[in-house]
């Protein structure tokens, strides 16, 4: 791949995880709104926006072989839940003041996503994975051996997105197919909610100000944006690298959650993290160890 192709796709994923980071402002502008309509909203405009983005870039042939394979839109179906419990326990999370909760989540889920590739991939951890796994580990359990809490909203989102992913891998369908089936699977469900709920909603799109109403209808591009950053960077660097840009999204949240939304930093919070940053810190520089083995192997 050319020099080009590699820097395009190094600014398509600083692109997307920078903008997963932010997403929260976009929440806060409609907390007024209750999480299960905001993601009724979320499923129904990302549905349109990518029927319409799939009519222009094309990929509908693909859309076609997954209704060809019952198993494959299972394993859809699967991960639709997977994904709109995960957006769910995200958009609640930072609107009722746990941004804090929502970043740790997404610390989290790296480590997280080892341990699933062991479980169900059949890969085996090299000794300082298993290390950062068991420092992550103990952080929890200090956390609800010491304070008698457990970091719940974390552990959700980190163990929804991290099986998502993994069925994902799982079910070999491209990012943008994937997306419009999981939503289209959805779009009714969010659809019928909506036109049920329209006397009774606090947001109902018959009665907002239209500036309500577009809010409302960004959620769409808030989605689907970042998404397709993240796929075109797939596609242009190695999975490995853009690891490293995982951890943009949910630095920004911790800054903002501290700095711009006040939320406490307590000495429990500070415990669980402190473990989580020391298990990543072990995590990348295992990753930066392995590659620079595998670069020597190539050069042998």
């Amino acid at each position: 791949m050319s020099e080009l192709e590699y820097r395009k796709g190094v600014i398509l994923a600083i692109c997307a995880y920078c903008l997963w980071g932010v997403a929260p402002l976009y929440f806060k502008l409609i907390q007024q709104v209750s999480p299960l309509e905001i993601l009724m909203h979320r499923v129904l405009w990302s549905f349109v926006l990518m029927v319409v983005l799939m009519q222009f870039v094309g990929g509908f042939s693909r859309l076609r072989q997954v209704f060809k394979q019952p198993k494959q839109l299972l394993v859809l179906l699967i991960t639709s839940l997977l994904i709109a419990g995960n957006w769910l326990i995200f958009i609640w999370a930072i609107n009722n003041d746990h941004m804090l909760d929502a970043s740790l989540g997404y610390f989290i889920n790296p480590l997280f996503n080892v341990l699933l590739a062991m479980l169900f991939l059949g890969e085996r951890l090299r000794k300082l994975q298993w290390a950062a796994v068991a420092l992550a580990s103990l952080g929890v359990i200090i956390q609800l051996i010491s304070f008698g809490s457990i970091p719940l909203v974390s552990l959700v989102l980190a163990a929804s997105f991290g099986f998502y992913g993994l069925l994902r891998k799982k079910v070999n369908v491209d990012a943008k197919t994937g997306l419009l089936v999981e939503t289209a699977i959805l779009a009714p469900v969010a659809l019928g909610y909506l036109l049920l709920t329209l006397d009774s909603s606090s947001a109902s799109m018959l009665t907002n100000d239209w500036t309500l109403n577009l809010t409302l209808v960004a959620a769409g591009v808030v989605t689907t944006v970042p998404l397709l950053c993240f796929a075109g960077a797939a596609v242009r660097i190695p999975f490995s690298i853009l690891g490293f840009f995982q951890y943009i999204g949910p630095s920004i949240m911790f800054i903002l959650a501290i700095k711009l939304f006040n939320e406490p930093f307590d000495i429990e919070k500070a415990i669980t993290f402190g473990f989580i940053w020391v298990a990543l810190m072990i995590f990348v520089s295992d990753l930066l160890l392995q590659r620079r083995r595998n670069k020597k192997a190539k050069n042998a």
